[in-house]
């Protein structure tokens, strides 16, 4: 299969919809190659399989709720398996729809988490609500450029019966209500809300392979996977302009134990900028430095950052 160009996973329609719309599907984002290859990680990582019937456990009238069980399969990178599953969430594409959605030439990646689901394992049928109240402790901007973008990522192919992310367009729920009150907890304004948006819902569904970019002042939910043995392997990848601490999720050396070797001994220089690890060139980088980076990280190739080095100091 011929490899293809960046600027093949995404149009300007796309980057258009995600302005306007706050969401948009992108299929066909991850070649089949590479999808197969985080497929064969999630089997290692997670390793189950979905039961022949779907757990309901909503009370009548009720769209869904958020417990624990919905995040049994949540586990953030790095993890135990190959570069395939842990690096996509810094896929070069990823990286380059960020820039050009948030108008910036340098993004963090702030959540990196796969999500594997199983039929019968939890009911994933959730409210509609928004991601900003545990992405920053104030509200979303006006300004696109100062808030974020989380991606979502299938890798199965997601039909209705396999628990796809449901969301009301930005247009759409701004004629009902703000992203403020999906944090209203006056549970007769919660119903009110619920009732109203969910005329206006519409369905991430699709292909192995597709993206679904979207704001955090974004209403979605997710919905329950119904399909006997079915299963939705996902992960979910938040990228955000540099140097905005307004925003944030992981504080990714409090994952100091994880396995980071499977990430430094793989990943480009712009990929690890992702994570907050200085590119070459930066004065962070000295002779001192570099030694004990290969000291923590002895597979790190740190050819690049001393090749720098040495250009600066010759210069």
């Amino acid at each position: 299969m011929t490899q293809r160009s960046l600027t093949q996973r995404f149009t300007a329609d796309h980057l258009a919809a995600w302005r306007r719309d706050g969401g948009v599907l992108i299929e066909d984002f991850f070649t089949p190659e590479e999808v197969a290859a985080v497929v064969e990680d999630f089997d290692l990582v997670f390793g189950r399989a979905g039961g022949d019937e779907a757990l309901d456990r909503k009370k009548p009238g009720e769209t869904g709720r958020f417990h624990p069980a919905q995040f049994k399969g949540v586990a953030p990178v790095p993890l135990d398996c190959s570069p395939a599953l842990n690096l996509i969430g810094v896929h070069p594409a990823l990286i380059a729809f960020a820039k050009a959605a948030l108008e910036t030439d340098d993004v963090h990646v702030y959540q990196c988490q796969a999500w594997a689901k199983y039929t019968g394992e939890a009911d994933y049928d959730q409210p509609l609500h928004t991601d900003f109240a545990n992405h920053t402790l104030t509200v979303p901007s006006e300004d696109a450029r100062l808030n974020t973008v989380t991606i979502l990522c299938y890798f199965t192919d997601v039909s209705e019966a396999h628990g796809p992310m449901h969301y009301v367009r930005r247009p759409d729920s701004e004629a009902v209500a703000g992203p403020e009150a999906s944090i209203n907890r006056d549970p007769s304004a919660q119903a009110a809300l619920q009732r109203a948006l969910a005329p206006l819902e519409r369905s991430s569904a699709g292909p192995a392979g597709s993206v679904f970019p979207y704001g955090i002042d974004v209403y979605h939910r997710g919905t329950n996977l119904t399909a006997p043995g079915g299963r939705r392997y996902a992960l979910m990848t938040c990228f955000k302009p540099a140097g905005n601490d307004a925003i944030g999720f992981h504080a990714w050396a409090f994952h100091h134990t994880q396995p980071w070797s499977r990430i430094f001994d793989h990943a480009s220089p712009e990929q690890l900028a992702c994570f907050g690890v200085k590119p070459p060139g930066h004065p962070f980088w000295t002779p001192l430095t570099l030694a004990r980076a290969q000291a923590r990280y002895p597979g790190w190739d740190l050819a690049p950052w001393r090749d720098a080095l040495a250009t600066r100091a010759a210069a």
